[in-house]
């Protein structure tokens, strides 16, 4: 149960503004348990609930650049208007992924959508993962 809480918050850090990775503590916690489909779960839900806390606190930070709006928010909201929230399947690579939450928040993409596409981007990879290590 230990080695869960760890992957879950873990994950959840990895998938903020924090240089860390998750793949180490997932395969760590598969190789301990029964099988890869609880693990993969957790890390899962830890990396959708640290990116929705990204999500967030771009969305509340953008609102207040609005009252000093910059051409870099301009760019940043224009990217990610231009792919749209299918480029949030790519969420889970390092670097990228944090940045394109941060610009969907920025851009005030829709919650669903958002939600959708950044779960399944990190779902697929975790289970990938996962299922490679069992």
């Amino acid at each position: 149960m230990t080695d869960l809480v760890i992957l879950f918050l873990w994950s959840f850090a990895a998938s903020t503004v924090l240089p860390l990775s998750s793949e180490i503590p997932l395969i760590v916690a598969v190789r301990r348990a029964d099988g890869w489909l609880l693990p993969v779960t957790v890390a899962t839900a830890g990396n959708y609930l640290g990116a929705c806390t990204t999500y967030w606190l771009a969305r509340v930070a953008i609102e207040r650049a609005v009252r000093h709006p910059s051409r870099r928010t301009a760019h940043a909201t224009a990217l990610i208007s231009r792919y749209g929230p299918p480029a949030l399947l790519l969420s889970w690579v390092p670097l990228i992924g944090d940045a394109l939450v941060a610009l969907a928040g920025a851009a005030r993409m829709p919650f669903a959508p958002f939600s959708i596409w950044t779960l399944v981007g990190k779902a697929a990879r975790y289970a990938v993962l996962g299922w490679a290590v069992d």
